[in-house]
């Protein structure tokens, strides 16, 4: 009797770990290169842990073929890809903020390692970034991801084929809203940008033999980072109430 419950269970238990690890893998905050691998493996079994006795019971039976096997695995993998890749879209209005307020205040020469999109980026943005996953986890929304993950088994179910008409559909919206709400979040830097180089452009008009641009440079970061200072904190609640909106939306049961 022993010998018949231990395989199921144990193959039950590997196919919730398939999703919930491939969630984490790509969570903001927990899925970044510079946590380690280790740490994120051990998030993923405590997870994996709290949440198979609330799923257990709408898990598949154990198939027979190995490749019956391999087809449940793989559909649990792309399911958890997706959940995790759609957090990361969401953080990707930071990275357009970012870019946007460094090529308005000629900070855009300034590169760093961008925590967020694992590749070298404006300074702002690798600072928004950061911040934004600050707020996160301050303001408590990470505990959103992780019902969604929950939640998940409601919306797709173990053992179905994962929707993957419906998962391109949804990466093509959230794409486009984080690029708009990445430049609402930086209209302010615009409008300052095109008022500042209107200005420069007339200056240089009046005085043709004064190289004013490189003059300009320096006033120019000195008023970004004025502004920087006086509008981020909107900017990131902007970015907040964006975040829970669409958290709130991968959760399928009553909260």
């Amino acid at each position: 009797m022993l010998g018949q419950i231990l395989p199921a269970e144990i193959f039950a238990f590997m196919l919730v770990f398939s999703r919930i690890g491939a969630a984490v893998m790509l969570l903001p905050g927990i899925g970044e290169n510079y946590v380690f691998s280790r740490v994120r493996l051990a998030l993923a079994f405590a997870l994996t842990l709290i949440m198979f006795p609330l799923v257990r019971d709408g898990l598949p039976v154990m198939p027979v073929a190995a490749m019956g096997l391999l087809t449940l695995i793989t559909g649990e993998v792309i399911i958890g890809v997706f959940f995790g890749g759609a957090a990361r879209l969401l953080m990707s209005s930071l990275h357009v903020a970012g870019v946007v307020i460094s090529f308005q205040s000629s900070l855009a020469f300034a590169q760093t390692v961008d925590p967020n999109q694992g590749t070298q980026g404006a300074v702002v943005a690798a600072l928004m970034a950061i911040i934004g996953v600050v707020l996160i986890f301050v303001s408590g929304l990470h505990m959103l991801l992780f019902a969604g993950i929950r939640d998940s088994y409601l919306m797709f179910p173990a053992g179905q084929a994962p929707p993957l008409d419906d998962f391109a559909q949804l990466a093509v919206h959230l794409v486009s809203s984080s690029f708009n709400v990445g430049i609402r979040m930086a209209a302010p830097f615009i409008v300052y940008g095109l008022m500042f180089y209107i200005g420069l452009g007339v200056l240089q008009r009046l005085i043709p033999t004064v190289q004013l641009f490189f003059i300009a440079v320096p006033a120019q970061m000195m008023m970004a980072f004025l502004m920087i200072t006086l509008v981020l904190s909107s900017s990131l609640m902007v970015f907040l109430a964006y975040f829970e909106d669409n958290a709130l939306k991968l959760i399928a049961g009553p909260r």
